[in-house]
């Protein structure tokens, strides 16, 4: 990659990061990651309790990048063509009109995407495979820039069903918002009580757009500059294949996350202002690619292992490139 492409690079993100967090206190690990997913063109899974600002992260993104942003809230009773959309007859006209249904913008919010039977959940799998729906007959096209953020709690189960194993595969990472540390907490609550509270800031045009939608073609291009290294690209295949072998997994992960993961590291690279991968790229992205994959043994899940506890173990087993 030329230096010329490298400053391009440190120039867009940086401006991005700064707008976004005009809003966003604190987070600053979530943040790198929604804009990976974003500048590779995939979907992320959004995980955390209630009030750590997954919904807000999303709406942010939205504006950051100026685009169109729909938000579909999830419930036991959400029909999938209230997410895609239908065809309604028309008497007037007596003909069928489609009602384009929300799934029909640029970044989508799937709010507790796990409050919805599988059925309705499903819905969203062309869109998020091939960014296009089928409607009875027909199948229109999406934005390519499609981009589905799926929150859930990770604390609540009562009156949620399990996302099917082949949804959370279509998920490039699993982005886990924690609460904020003290002093963050504290400036919130400060920002809170006056002018600059992050919703106030977001509903009044404080936000500059930093990346417009037609410019993120030419910036993915730049992504395919980076250098990854033969060893480096059989590395991210010895640690994905790994979780299949590994006695506490049940489901390892399969090809696709071998994709993401080197996708994920490439990008990591560039936030680190960077033309090259390293390996330290590969074990940051590890886990939020992974852990969602994995099925683990009952066995070992009553034990107390965790899915990010059996990556560290890999990522400490499979040799490293020198």
């Amino acid at each position: 990659m030329s230096e010329a492409s490298l400053a391009t690079l440190k120039q867009v993100l940086g401006k991005a990061k700064q707008e976004i967090e005009k809003v966003i206190i604190g987070q600053h690990d979530a943040v790198e990651k929604a804009l990976i997913v974003i500048l590779t063109g995939n979907h992320a899974l959004i995980e955390g309790v209630p009030g750590v600002a997954k919904t807000l992260l999303v709406r942010t993104l939205g504006k950051v990048l100026d685009v169109e942003t729909n938000r579909i809230q999830f419930t036991p009773d959400l029909m999938p063509t209230d997410i895609t959309g239908a065809h309604i007859y028309n008497l007037q006209e007596q003909s069928f009109k489609l009602i384009q249904g929300p799934v029909f913008t640029t970044f989508l919010l799937a709010d507790e995407v796990n409050r919805a039977p599988a059925k309705t959940q499903s819905a969203l799998l062309q869109a998020m495979q091939e960014r296009k729906v089928s409607i009875d007959t027909d199948t229109h096209d999406l934005s390519p820039n499609f981009t589905v953020f799926a929150t859930q709690n990770p604390v609540e189960y009562e009156g949620t069903y399990p996302l099917p194993e082949a949804q959370k595969d279509r998920f490039m990472l699993k982005i886990t918002m924690d609460q904020p540390q003290h002093h963050e907490e504290l400036l919130l609550a400060k920002r809170t009580l006056g002018p600059e509270s992050p919703e106030f800031i977001l509903e009044n045009g404080v936000i500059q757009p930093a990346i417009r939608e037609k410019y993120l073609q030419p910036l993915r291009a730049l992504f395919m500059q980076l250098t990854v290294k033969e060893e480096l690209i059989s590395y991210i295949v010895d640690v994905v294949r790994a979780t299949r072998e590994h006695d506490a997994v049940l489901v390892g992960a399969g090809p696709r996350a071998t994709q993401s993961l080197l996708l994920a590291a490439r990008a990591k690279a560039a936030f680190s202002e960077r033309d090259f991968v390293t390996p330290d790229d590969v074990k940051d992205m590890a886990s939020p690619v992974l852990e969602h994959r994995l099925i683990l043994r009952p066995e070992y899940e009553i034990e107390g292992l965790t899915a990010g506890e059996v990556v560290g173990s890999i990522l400490s087993q499979v040799a490293v490139p020198k």
